[in-house]
């Protein structure tokens, strides 16, 4: 499995954007994020800990591999 870069918040934000997700509403420093049924809720921290972007990919139903993709286009 390739390994995950440690990146913000915002950054992941644009990667899920690239995917087709939406901003639906934020609530403090966290950003819940749409596309259709899946969903996936993002902190809005300077950098993200590799677990909770893992979790975060996971809510949304994607792969690794298509995160990865998206973030280095």
């Amino acid at each position: 499995m390739p390994e995950l870069p440690k990146i913000s918040g915002k950054k992941a934000i644009k990667t899920f954007e690239k995917l087709g997700f939406s901003v639906v509403r934020q609530r403090g420093s966290h950003v819940i994020l749409r596309k259709g049924s899946k969903g996936c809720v993002i902190p809005l921290h300077k950098s993200l800990a590799i677990g909770t972007l893992k979790s975060a990919i996971r809510q949304a139903g994607l792969d690794t591999e298509d995160f990865l993709i998206a973030y280095n286009q």
